[in-house]
């Protein structure tokens, strides 16, 4: 059996003493992991880095195999970043979040496409909301997003103010005050209005790690990736 298809790199982990298994988060077949032969060699080394974009082909003689990656760089991002350490934090994180956390082998372009426009923006002046943004919305795709529809309280929607990290969903300023010490303040951005700002990054990246460590990391005995903290130590 074999495929092509484009992917993002998510990971490369050493295999015995040549090889590495590759974790790519492809456009029509999900999360898939494949062996590279010879991966640990300098001539493929730099093929295989976190975040690069790739034309993959995979094969395997059938379709449950580990099989095999060869594969071809289409943009080397990582590269581009590599004296921003904030901006390589995000990418990193984000690699790593969805390596643990998109379905395995189960078509979904909206996480690829998800990524995609993340890396497209990595190397722009608000690359910081645009990650929180990211990190939010994959919560979203599985199932975990938070809700700025309404006051949770039946407060005044135009006034909303805070974050319930119970329910995810928005409070009104009036609503939350008696509470507003166990509630997150809510970041302007995600309701479209102001431009954000590190501050307002900050609160994002909270909120977004409460509900990923809550949803999707703890269920399984695991924590957030430890890149992130780096992230998060950008803004802080």
């Amino acid at each position: 059996m074999h495929w092509e298809d484009e992917g993002i790199l998510l990971s490369a982990r050493p295999f015995g003493e040549n090889d590495l298994v590759a974790q790519v988060l492809t456009r029509q077949h999900g999360r898939h992991a494949g062996l590279v032969r010879g991966g640990q060699s300098l001539k493929k080394r730099s093929t295989y880095e976190p975040g690069n974009r790739l034309h993959v082909r995979w094969g395997g003689r059938l379709s449950e195999h580990l099989g095999h990656y060869d594969a071809e760089v289409l943009d080397n991002i990582s590269g581009r970043l590599f004296d921003e350490p904030g901006r390589l934090a995000a990418l990193l994180s984000a690699a790593a979040i969805c390596e643990q956390s998109v379905p395995e082998r189960e078509e979904n372009p909206s996480f690829f496409e998800g990524f995609l426009v993340l890396l497209e923006h990595l190397e722009s002046d608000f690359w910081g909301e645009i990650y929180v943004r990211w990190e939010l919305a994959q919560l979203s795709a599985l199932g975990f997003g938070i809700d700025l529809s309404a006051c949770a309280g039946g407060g005044n929607n135009d006034q909303l103010a805070y974050i319930s990290p119970k329910s995810g969903r928005a409070v009104s300023l009036a609503a939350g005050e008696p509470y507003k010490d166990k509630l997150f303040p809510l970041p302007m951005f995600l309701l479209g209005q102001g431009g954000g700002g590190i501050t307002e990054i900050y609160q994002g990246l909270e909120i977004a790690g409460h509900f990923l460590e809550r949803h999707l990391f703890h269920p399984h005995d695991k924590t957030l990736p430890s890149v992130r903290d780096r992230l998060v130590e950008n803004f802080s």
